[in-house]
């Protein structure tokens, strides 16, 4: 009767449990993801690429992932307000994105929001620093990290995971930035 524990479970699985739910719960509750590249493009190229969701589609990581992805555009054009929402496959889920602030060509602060697969939020920003005739480009996203979350990071490195898709992104925006 000693062993068992909670309706006859052993003690042993219940340690267990309790060992692993600390060891997650004992995981950073906050996340930051960041990575620059120069392009080949001065400030204003570069920051219109970002600060307009239209023009996505041309380089970011994920555009091309789904290419049956159903999107939808809100609010102005593009700037402060303007909001961009996605519906697509397991790969890229459904979420939106609305830039909160907009300072041409310096800085530009998105809120993210996933809802599937999981619901998520986070702080994407874009900081664009002249480099002579080209644009020294910094991508970072940061939130906070729930319990799901960091049990997640036991198994996978977010850090090279996301970080890997924004270094494919900056490469790209530096080809779309080169062609406008």
């Amino acid at each position: 009767m000693i062993r068992k524990l909670l309706f006859g479970i052993p003690v042993g699985i219940v340690v267990a449990v309790l060992i692993v739910c600390a060891v997650i719960a004992m995981q950073p509750s906050e996340f930051k993801i960041t990575r620059t590249a120069t392009v080949n493009a001065p400030p204003d190229a570069v920051f219109a690429q970002v600060n307009d969701f239209h023009k996505w589609d041309a380089w970011s990581p994920w555009a091309k992932i789904d290419p049956n992805m159903k999107t939808t555009y809100s609010g102005p054009d593009s700037g402060q307000g303007a909001s961009y929402s996605w519906v697509g496959n397991d790969q890229v889920g459904e979420g939106k994105m609305t830039i909160n602030q907009s300072h041409p060509p310096q800085h530009i602060m998105i809120d993210l929001e996933f809802f599937k697969p999981f619901a998520q939020r986070s702080v994407t920003e874009f900081m664009f620093k002249p480099n002579g005739d080209k644009t020294d480009v910094t991508w970072s996203m940061s939130g906070q990290n729930g319990f799901l979350g960091k049990a997640f990071g036991l198994f996978m490195n977010m850090d090279k995971m996301v970080g890997a898709d924004f270094e494919k992104g900056l490469a790209q925006l530096d080809k779309a930035s080169q062609s406008k």
